[in-house]
């Protein structure tokens, strides 16, 4: 028989610190890419060729970014799919939520029964989006312009399948990385 005497410490798991990451999709609007031109443009002096500094440029320019395009809150949304969403879909879930507070205030069978409806509702609004939505995308796929969607997932799918994160910089005129 082995007796011993051990002391555990226990730590709390430091988070790791989440990057900011711009909001780059936002160029997609035709109306956000003009001003983010036009205030690349203010911001520069209205100069077409760039100036000789750089890092001085490359500042401008990510100042630029963050106020036109916004960034990221940093926080990991992996498990929440909502590009299937619609107005329906939102309001249903907001109705839920309201019921919900509500049968918590005030535990009535009358009060639960409205969340337990409401929650069946919401799971069956979902699908219904969520069918629509990837009924759209199926047929927006088999079009040509779709072909380039269809990649484009393809690709996407082939980077969340890989663990390496990937930092984006803006190169200098050598094609050296300056630190953003």
């Amino acid at each position: 028989m082995v007796v011993c005497r051990m002391t555990l410490m226990i730590c709390k798991k430091k988070r790791s610190k989440i990057e900011k990451k711009t909001k780059w999709g936002k160029l997609k609007k035709e109306e956000c890419c003009e001003e983010f031109r036009q205030k690349l443009r203010q911001a520069l002096g209205g100069q077409v060729v760039l100036p000789d500094d750089w890092e001085a440029t490359a500042e401008v320019i990510r100042e630029t970014r963050r106020k036109v395009l916004g960034v990221s809150s940093g926080r990991r949304k992996e498990d929440k799919e909502t590009w299937w969403w619609n107005e329906e879909v939102q309001d249903s879930i907001q109705r839920k939520r309201l019921a919900k507070k509500k049968w918590d205030m005030d535990r009535t069978e009358e009060n639960r029964q409205e969340y337990k409806e409401l929650q069946c509702r919401v799971k069956w609004e979902v699908s219904k989006a969520k069918q629509k939505a990837y009924d759209e995308l199926y047929t927006r796929l088999d079009t040509r312009e779709g072909e380039k969607d269809l990649y484009r997932l393809a690709r996407q799918r082939d980077r969340d399948g890989k663990d390496v994160q990937q930092v984006r910089v803006i190169k200098d005129r050598q094609w050296k990385g300056a630190h953003e």
